[in-house]
């Protein structure tokens, strides 16, 4: 199995092919499944960032922070919660779930609260949120949380992981570089024998291999 731009392309363009019709735009994935590695073992398992050369899908962001930072937030983020909102978001589920359809960032002075007043239920969630370090541009950082994806292996002993790359509506070299983005960052965590196999496919489609 070769894991290379053609090869990829090649596959993408048959899932695309493969599509069935729906009343909804269907999202484009890619499936690896992984072999000779022990993920019960901590350092095998697969969880890293990966920001995509184009967004995948539409991601809103929020960030915690106060003063010129919370002022300047507000110009590139969807939302901007300050000290004041930490607390009622630990005590109202409802707004819990609200803060669930972010991805976060937060001022780091913010960050040990934040850890402790929602730490647990950010942490379950993956949700905690990236701290904007001094020099930062926000505005770029805020580019790059919108086009991140987490590629994470499902449980502790589960070979596979599957995640978006974008949507049928995108053009495929979109596609395509957004796919090779998370091989190569795949690659860089286990070799290439250790994947079994990928697979692209749109939502209800048929699986194309690589």
């Amino acid at each position: 199995m070769a894991l290379d731009k053609k090869s990829i392309d090649k596959a993408v363009e048959q899932a695309l092919a493969n599509k069935s019709e729906r009343k909804f735009t269907q999202s484009v994935d890619i499936a690896i499944n992984f072999r000779d590695l022990d993920f019960k073992k901590p350092e095998n398992r697969v969880n890293v960032d990966v920001v995509l050369p184009h967004a995948a899908k539409q991601v809103k962001v929020a960030v915690f922070a106060e003063g010129q930072l919370a002022v300047d937030a507000k110009k590139v983020a969807d939302a901007v919660f300050g000290s004041a909102d930490i607390p009622v978001f630990a005590s109202d589920k409802k707004k819990q779930a609200e803060l669930m359809e972010y991805s976060l960032l937060a001022a780091p002075q913010l960050m040990a609260v934040i850890g402790k007043q929602l730490g647990q239920v950010l942490g379950t969630k993956g949700k905690l949120p990236k701290p904007i370090l001094p020099g930062m541009n926000l505005a770029e950082l805020v580019a790059k949380t919108r086009a991140s994806i987490t590629l994470k292996v499902k449980g502790k002993m589960l070979p596979c992981l599957h995640c978006i790359i974008g949507k049928e509506n995108m053009p495929k070299e979109q596609l395509v570089e957004n796919a090779m983005a998370v091989v190569e960052a795949i690659l860089k965590k286990a070799s290439e024998p250790n994947v079994a196999s990928v697979y692209i496919k749109t939502t209800m489609g048929k699986p194309a291999k690589v």
